[in-house]
């Protein structure tokens, strides 16, 4: 597992009361010592010493060698390497540390990633509408940035992997312990196939955060990609079959991401959150099922390809 010094004293800070992905975004550079860092840290009210600080870090080390095993690497802002968020993004919304397995060049800005997100349970017309439209994303050389959940997202990543793309699954859980754990043979196929796991987190949600992840991971879709598209999802309602999408759909239109829809199907209440956005946003992309390629030919293509190992997906599509 590879990771700098920097990665290891932004986890610590981020122990400290007070010291969340803003102030962590503002101060710092990658080139701080422990010195620098305590002094920051007293001068904010945050009284503390260099060695209770490298005692966390200690702790952290430690942490970080249980999972080495299962992840490539950690990057941080102030690392070379640390990838240019797109769109206009709040410091409190900047991610300051990714854990990695993959191919972590895929986040690199030249990169042309479009996310597609949506239900867990679409119908068999949501399922064959979204494969041809990632089939067609993948034809025009970008990468398919998803969340690994089930239904929509697993769609998304399993049609890219049989079309040889690349796809970026963006992960709520840490990456030695894969949500939906159903999902954990297609997170092995995605880093196999050139493709990329990340999250921001490297332990387990604590009890009442994981649906906070979630959302946060909403946002990481939203800012490393340059469209975000909704195959299909229920508006927020008192039915309990609100879908998440939304989230990332808010977090785009917030750091001004172009964002497009899949026609909505006649009166289906699982397209009423494409509805929504369609009559709200004039400047909202719809696809539509009789001119995908027309449709898609509003984003920018990117140049390059990858050969990728033959795969036979069948089993995920059963």
């Amino acid at each position: 597992m590879k990771y700098s010094d920097n990665v290891v004293n932004i986890l610590a800070l981020k122990q400290y009361k007070g010291i969340g992905n803003s102030w962590i975004s503002k101060n710092i550079h990658g080139n701080e010592t422990i010195e620098d860092i305590v002094y920051m840290l007293n001068s904010k009210s945050n009284i503390t010493s260099a060695q209770e600080f490298s005692n966390i870090r200690y702790k952290i080390l430690n942490e970080l060698s249980v999972i080495s095993q299962h992840i490539d690497g950690a990057i941080a802002i102030g690392d070379s390497n640390f990838p240019v968020c797109r769109g206009n993004v709040k410091d409190s919304e900047r991610p300051v540390v990714l854990f990695y397995r993959g191919n972590i060049n895929l986040l690199n800005h030249d990169n042309k990633n479009i996310a597609v997100i949506g239900v867990l349970k679409p119908d068999i017309y949501t399922e064959n509408f979204e494969k041809k439209v990632v089939e067609e994303l993948v034809k025009q050389n970008n990468t398919i940035v998803s969340g690994l959940a089930l239904g929509c997202d697993s769609i998304a990543h399993i049609q890219t992997l049989k079309s040889k793309g690349k796809t970026i699954a963006i992960l709520p859980s840490p990456i030695h312990n894969i949500l939906p754990a159903s999902n954990k043979q297609l997170a092995e196929e995605i880093v196999l196939n050139g493709g990329l796991l990340i999250t921001e987190y490297y332990t387990d949600a604590k009890y009442k955060e994981l649906n906070s992840r979630y959302i946060e991971r909403d946002r990481l879709q939203a800012l490393f990609s340059d469209c975000v598209i909704l195959s299909a999802s229920y508006a927020k309602n008192d039915l309990g079959n609100d879908s998440g999408s939304r989230h990332a759909m808010n977090y785009a239109k917030s750091y001004s991401i172009k964002r497009a829809v899949l026609e909505p199907k006649d009166n289906n209440a699982m397209y009423d959150l494409n509805r929504q956005l369609i009559n709200e946003d004039k400047k909202i992309i719809i696809i539509k099922q009789n001119n995908i390629e027309e449709s898609i030919q509003k984003f920018e293509n990117v140049k390059g390809s990858v050969t990728y190992k033959q795969l036979d997906l069948s089993s995920f599509l059963s």
